[in-house]
């Protein structure tokens, strides 16, 4: 059916019923993956446990040639795709726990291979001394070649892509569903200047719509492409402290901005200080714990 393991690892990313772990089993029985479409329904199962309705979907996607000719239809639409087998998938990203076996990307694919990488994001509602801070901390590091990371979701991470733009740097936005669904929808034509001078990415194929559990897995891949996530204002619960959670478990460095303690907005950044995130005040608190990898 396929000629590399490539191709067969995407086609395997398509087909529904099963997630990263049923992925990792696979290959770990045939790292190549050429045996797997030849397995029987029942061999498949006793490698796979999943429930029986799953198995159904994943058993008929896994030999439908339906979904090979929809592949081939990413590049008219240009969306590339990387694998955990290209020259291209980013380098921080290997070394986290459970990186994606797949990346769908549209843009300028070549930031996936740049080093200086570093995440921001924040709450939704950031505050008018939010939004000040960030107009200090980035521009600087933006000019001196770092590309800034983050979700495209409404306050702090839109506002950190939109200083790229102002400021000619780069920057790649990391959506939770597929590249066909926009969310939020009001930034949409963030995402459509994106994809075309920067680079948006996700770990899922273009049409699968997001989910509510997608948002938290998302941040995994935010804190794992960069060397260190910084977290610009945050609530006390918020998905910006799962993406420095994240951070940590992975062994990155996490830097937070400082902010009034009547401020709710603040109270999750300043948790994260009292326990041991670098507060920053300038760009330079930032660069000065990456010298030894970018001197």
């Amino acid at each position: 059916m396929y000629d590399t393991d490539r191709e067969r690892l995407i086609h395997l990313h398509h087909c529904r019923g099963i997630g990263w772990k049923s992925i990792a089993r696979l290959l770990d029985v045939d790292p190549s993956l050429a045996s797997i479409f030849h397995l029987s329904s029942q061999q498949l199962q006793r490698l796979l446990t999943i429930p029986e309705k799953h198995f159904a979907a994943f058993f008929h996607d896994l030999h439908c040639h339906k979904l090979k000719r929809m592949i081939k239809t990413y590049e008219e639409q240009n969306i590339h795709i990387v694998t955990m087998k290209d020259d291209e998938y980013p380098e921080w990203l290997k070394h986290i726990y459970d990186p994606p076996w797949v990346l769908y990307a549209k843009g300028n694919v070549q930031l996936l291979k740049r080093k200086k990488l570093i995440s921001v994001v924040g709450t939704r509602t950031p505050t008018r001394q939010g939004i000040a801070a960030m107009h200090i901390v980035f521009p600087p590091l933006i000019e001196r070649g770092w590309v800034i990371v983050s979700g495209l979701a409404k306050g702090v991470d839109a506002e950190a892509h939109r200083l790229c733009l102002r400021h000619n740097g780069e920057t790649i936005a990391v959506m939770a569903g597929g590249l066909r669904y926009i969310y939020p929808p009001e930034n949409e034509s963030l995402f459509r200047q994106l994809a075309t001078t920067q680079l948006v990415i996700s770990e899922y194929p273009p049409f699968v719509r997001p989910q509510t559990w997608h948002f938290p897995m998302r941040n995994r891949i935010i804190s794992g492409l960069s060397v260190g996530t910084v977290v610009v204002q945050a609530k006390e619960r918020s998905g910006s402290l799962i993406t420095a959670h994240f951070a940590l478990q992975q062994g990155r460095e996490v830097f937070a901005i400082p902010g009034d303690i009547t401020t709710k907005e603040a109270h999750g950044t300043n948790r994260l200080i009292q326990q041991g995130a670098k507060l920053i005040l300038s760009s330079d608190d930032i660069e000065e714990e990456f010298r030894h990898l970018f001197t």
